[in-house]
């Protein structure tokens, strides 16, 4: 065979063995096209989709050219319609990882986003506010309001709280109430039967809406709502009186509440102490302190002035007074206004010094001094006692 001739050859045999003919159709290096009924079944079969997946379109059957392919066979053999898209099985265990910020529906990176965009709200106070504003309904938000100062002196509402503090509203304040609020399972059948006796408007509350609107670390489950209402001393019959002078102590004042109500005397609160319808000033007092009969953000001074231009003794206490209660002419006593003083710092002194009489609570020089309640309850103790002896 001459060199020229065995060329052709050479290269058709690199051509075929490149695209897998075998060595036995060298001498058939190129073979007749298939019929068309053979094309066409090999298009169905590649056609054919597992179960799950979508149907082949016109537009994805078009040939994928293989380069290289030179031969119309090695065309015919290339050109394979391409596959169409096939979903996952839903049985296949394999799971493609999610990217955290994939926000298309139902995907965890939606989720993680929303959860990061609502822990930045919830850490901002103020669109915490707007957030906890929205999912409040408008009767909580009136009961919240009561909670401070400022929402009781707008609403002129107040609330009590515990069974006790609601025993005392319903039963000697009624009218007063404008609703009770009882957390699920409450079970307190004296004070049930009683708003109903009342006929007054009872809502149940959920533990969780109880635990907002309560004032306290343990709640009793249940709160009442009150408009706010007070009966000013009447000067004429000459009760005893308390003097408050910056007590600024909620519990400190509703035990001077309970105190007075049981000595049968009024209160005049000075300014600079604590609001009387303070949670804790009508816990402190069981809710009693509507029972006695009392006056708020009073002019001290000029109240001093009035009191004896109607006949009382003005009582100051001090601790470097020289005598006691005792020491006082029983006659001064029988219309008396005991002045007691903030905490801390006492009385004001233009106060005491506008008193008729300065006293000193007996007791050992060591103790700096007595909790103001305290005080104030063994003086109201120590008049009745001398009042009892000049029967």
């Amino acid at each position: 065979m001459s060199e020229s001739n065995s060329s052709p050859r050479k290269v058709q045999v690199k051509l075929d063995r490149k695209f897998g003919v075998v060595e036995d159709d060298m001498d058939h290096p190129v073979r007749s096209r298939p019929n068309e009924e053979e094309v066409a079944e090999e298009k169905k079969s590649a056609a054919k989709v597992p179960y799950g997946g979508w149907s082949a379109r016109p537009e994805e059957e078009r040939p994928v050219k293989v380069p290289g392919a030179t031969s119309p066979w090695d065309r015919a053999r290339t050109q394979i319609p391409a596959a169409a898209p096939v979903r996952p099985s839903r049985d296949s265990h394999e799971e493609k990882p999610r990217d955290r910020n994939d926000h298309r529906p139902g995907k965890k990176g939606q989720f993680d986003s929303l959860l990061t965009v609502q822990k930045d709200a919830l850490a901002n106070p103020e669109t915490a506010a707007a957030m906890q504003a929205e999912l409040d309904p408008p009767w909580i938000k009136r009961i919240l309001a009561l909670t401070t100062d400022k929402g009781r002196e707008k609403e002129e509402k107040f609330l009590a709280e515990g069974v006790r503090c609601a025993l005392e509203m319903v039963q000697y304040h009624a009218e007063l109430v404008d609703g009770v609020y009882t957390v699920e399972g409450f079970d307190d059948k004296r004070l049930l039967d009683m708003v109903a006796e009342k006929n007054l408007r009872l809502s149940t509350l959920s533990a969780a809406q109880m635990e907002r609107i309560s004032t306290t670390v343990t709640s009793q489950g249940v709160v009442v709502v009150c408009r706010s209402a007070s009966t000013k001393p009447d000067y004429a019959l000459g009760p005893t009186l308390t003097l408050a002078d910056g007590v600024q102590d909620p519990g400190n004042l509703g035990a001077i509440f309970r105190t007075s109500l049981g000595f049968g005397m009024g209160v005049l609160l000075g300014k600079g102490s604590v609001n009387p319808f303070n949670p804790k000033v009508v816990r402190g007092s069981s809710g009693t302190f509507l029972r006695v009969p009392f006056e708020q953000d009073v002019d001290l001074l000029e109240r001093i002035q009035f009191l004896r231009h109607k006949g009382y003794t003005i009582i100051a206490t001090d601790l470097h007074a020289k005598q006691s209660l005792a020491d006082i002419s029983p006659r001064k006593l029988r219309k008396v206004a005991i002045l007691v003083g903030n905490e801390g710092a006492g009385a004001d002194i233009r106060h005491i010094s506008h008193a008729d009489e300065v006293v000193r609570i007996p007791m050992e020089k060591t103790l700096e001094s007595l909790n103001v309640s305290v005080a104030h309850g063994i003086l109201c103790f120590q008049i009745a006692q001398i009042r009892e002896a000049q029967k």
